[in-house]
């Protein structure tokens, strides 16, 4: 089964808003068996929306669109599929009550504007809303031919209300498909796209099931894995597979899946042997400190950090003596090491990270800046020069995140 996903609103179409929905809808219907082939989006304009579905009716078995089921002018879902249907638009009593008592609720007296949304395309079948004042509707297309029957369903915009319909009356009118659809996430750090993926070699070749592609952002590489199965045990055994041959080609590069961040990674294993830690940095605006704090269940493991604004005089803070700085520069390995040292002194923890303003490369030439991060642990002490490539904007980031990788390899040391 083939479906099309609609997302109707000129806010999505002139980049006022993203359209989050559609993200969503695709992973609830490919975890169904149902493969999403097109998302569109279209402007709140009758002939474009009823363009749109013509279009989607000729290629799609299921139809569902979100937004435009408002009280508002530019709200014209219900009078689009009703036009693609060549019928009337027809009031339900039922739907009338509950968007009136949705205004009661409220202590509002319902605009007599609000009455179309009570309104159906003939031989639809409304939805409820129990959260909202927009119903959904739900109908048949004649069959376009013996093997083509096509389904419609309308939602609304609002998120927390699609997601709601969807679930709870959507899903019981799809048929079950045939295969089952998984996905599974695997995070990286520490080389880029490119060698990442000669590394992983046939791995990630088009039409391979299971698929693994590689994205980006800012430097940790996320690598998808989709698989198609008969059965949820299939795909688990598939996606289990293709880990453990990601780990074996990989190595060290991994450091977690799904939605895990290295300071997530970092912090359990601090935790796990009971370490405390403290971080120092200029030239970041105190990254490498948001990041930690935000992993609230291992708060009590760092002790925190000193930020030094990038020029700053205030060097003091970690005692370094006035001289310092006339033989070892701000960006340097040796000023990265000592202010490791320092802050671990300061914090009395167990571990210190450290990373540095950005400085010219040591190269001639257009060669990007460098930062340097530095750890001190009680097992020893490390400093790896940072290349900042790349957009400006994401340099704080990659430097934070070199940073706690270089104590996760300490960590993960035998």
């Amino acid at each position: 089964m083939k479906a099309e996903i609609i997302a109707v609103g000129s806010e999505l179409t002139n980049g006022a808003k993203l359209d989050t929905n559609s993200q969503w809808l695709s992973t609830e219907l490919s975890a169904r068996g149902i493969e999403v082939i097109y998302h569109t989006a279209v402007a709140d304009s009758m002939d474009l929306m009823v363009w749109s579905l013509r279009v989607a009716l000729r290629r799609a078995h299921l139809i569902l669109l979100t937004g435009g089921l408002g009280p508002t002018l530019d709200d014209i879902t219900r009078q689009a599929v009703a036009e693609l249907l060549h019928v009337s638009l027809i009031l339900d009593e039922d739907s009338l009550n509950h968007v009136e008592q949705m205004f009661q609720k409220r202590g509002r007296e319902m605009p007599a504007r609000n009455r179309i949304q009570a309104m159906f395309p003939a031989g639809a079948e409304p939805l409820v809303n129990p959260i909202g004042t927009a119903p959904g509707m739900w109908c048949e297309v004649p069959k376009l031919d013996a093997d083509h029957h096509v389904a419609i369903g309308a939602m609304p915009g609002v998120p927390s209300e699609m997601k709601k319909m969807f679930l709870e009356q959507i899903v019981p009118r799809l048929p079950v498909g045939k295969k089952i659809i998984k996905r599974a996430r695997v995070n990286c750090f520490g080389v880029g796209e490119s060698d990442c993926e000669e590394r992983l070699g046939e791995l990630t070749a088009r039409g391979n099931n299971p698929e693994v592609g590689i994205t980006v952002h800012e430097a940790t590489i996320t690598l998808r894995i989709n698989v198609v199965g008969d059965s949820i045990d299939e795909c688990d055994q598939m996606i289990a597979e293709t880990k453990q041959e990601i780990h074996k080609r990989l190595e060290h590069l991994v450091f977690g899946e799904e939605d895990e961040e290295l300071e997530h990674v970092v912090l359990r294993t601090l935790s796990e042997r009971r370490l405390s830690l403290s971080t120092v940095e200029s030239g970041t605006g105190g990254l490498l400190a948001h990041r930690l704090t935000d992993v609230i269940e291992h708060g009590d493991l760092y002790h925190g950090g000193i930020v030094i604004p990038g020029g700053s005089k205030h060097w003091e803070l970690l005692g370094f003596p006035e001289n310092w700085f006339q033989s070892n520069p701000v960006a340097s390995a040796e000023t990265a090491l000592e202010m490791a040292r320092r802050c671990r002194q300061h914090f009395e923890t167990d571990c210190a990270l450290a990373v540095t303003e950005s400085s010219p490369s040591e190269s001639s030439g257009d060669a990007p800046p460098i930062a340097y991060v530095a750890l001190s642990t009680p097992d020893g002490e490390s400093v790896v020069p940072h290349q900042l490539l790349g957009d400006r904007s994401f340099l704080k980031s990659r430097a934070a995140k070199a940073a706690l990788n270089l104590l996760r390899l300490q960590l993960n040391k035998p």
